[in-house]
């Protein structure tokens, strides 16, 4: 269980209290099978030729019979295969998934901690140093990282700025008064984007703000939650591609699609549960708009699971790019995998044993 130091906080964010990333950063082929039929049955070939006509009709009613088992055993290797991917990717449906922590880089740590924990109510859970690859992580959040999804923020020595890019869009954080919130943070020096009002086209009060590192945050007004930390926004360049990738590979759910033509964009909610519950993943298609421009500040979601083995395996089969195999990191002993999805946005899957123990 990680230690919870207390930090001060003047506001109340929607909550009833109750592997991270390094920065420094056999299957049968039915060809073979088809060749190596082949290659037997030409051996036999030569020897049968002297017996005669009767014979050698004999002989290839044989290969004949000979080639369906052959074309019978290819067909039986495809289906075998069908069901191994099918397998799978109900494995995936069935594994222990949440997401942990969103990982990005700061350009001063100390600063991003004052602003999160005095302005956003956050807690600064646990901090490590690392000299020897020069940089320090500190992670934050609403709870326990057990239980919750939680930030780590990354600081490498000497680096004070960093671009976010065009592809980052927000995180999103659940307050029980979006107005009070607002006041706060303008008392704070922060950056206010969005003044509190009604989503355009709903109900949902809303504002945006910036840190001060540029990153931005909607606050989103919502009774009492136990996941406040709830939304990590990413823009794409073909949503239905995503929503397929995530669904497959991550065994992410759709929990809604809004399209907004007046305004360009369609919107798609993914996750592990309920909004209002958990923490999601908001997908954005921009009219016509394909690729972005993902900077260097922002880095990943991590993910646990109950195999990185299996899940890499899933996110081959989805046409996604495994980046880090699967297996102990160094040092630690965590298993992980990384991987990209269709658009590039890097993913992290961590083993939830391992991620417990680290948290001892």
């Amino acid at each position: 269980m990680a230690r919870i130091v207390p930090m001060a906080s003047s506001i109340k964010p929607s909550l009833k209290f109750s592997p991270t990333a390094r920065f420094a950063l056999p299957r049968s082929s039915p060809t073979l099978c088809s060749k190596v039929a082949s290659l037997h049955l030409s051996s036999v070939i030569p020897q049968l030729h002297p017996f005669g006509l009767k014979t050698s009709k004999l002989f290839k009613e044989d290969i004949s019979s000979r080639s369906v088992i052959v074309a019978g055993n290819t067909n039986t290797t495809q289906a075998s295969t069908a069901t191994t991917q099918e397998n799978v990717f109900e494995w995936v449906k069935q594994d222990k998934r949440r997401m942990l922590h969103v990982v990005y880089r700061v350009g001063d740590l100390d600063r991003t901690i004052k602003f999160y924990t005095e302005c956003l109510g956050m807690k600064l859970l646990r901090k490590r140093d690392i000299p020897e690859e020069r940089y320090t992580n500190a992670f934050l959040g609403y709870g326990p990282e057990d239980s919750h999804f939680v930030i780590e923020l990354t600081y490498n020595y000497g680096v004070d700025k960093y671009d976010i890019g065009s592809g980052f869009g927000h995180f999103g954080i659940a307050v029980e008064d979006v107005a009070k919130t607002v006041d706060l943070i303008k008392a704070k020096g922060g950056k206010v984007t969005r003044e509190p009002g009604p989503v355009k086209g709903g109900n949902t009060v809303i504002a945006f703000i910036e840190d001060p590192d540029g990153y931005k945050f909607e606050l989103l007004e919502r009774g009492p939650t136990p996941e406040p930390l709830c939304q990590v926004m990413l823009r794409v360049g073909d949503l239905d591609r995503a929503i397929e990738f995530y669904e497959k590979a991550y065994g992410m759910e759709l929990l809604r699609k809004r399209d907004n033509p007046e305004y360009k964009y369609t919107i798609a909610m993914l996750g592990y549960g309920p909004e209002d519950k958990n923490a999601v993943m908001e997908l954005t298609y921009n009219y016509g708009v394909t690729e972005y421009d993902k900077g260097n500040a922002y880095a990943q979601i991590a993910i646990g699971t109950d195999d990185v083995y299996k899940t890499a395996e899933a996110v081959k089969l989805s046409g996604g790019k495994v980046t880090r195999e699967p297996g102990p990191l160094p040092g630690i002993n965590t298993k992980i995998t990384a991987c990209l999805d269709p658009d590039g946005w890097k993913t992290v899957f961590v083993d939830n044993i391992d991620f417990l123990k680290e948290l001892e």
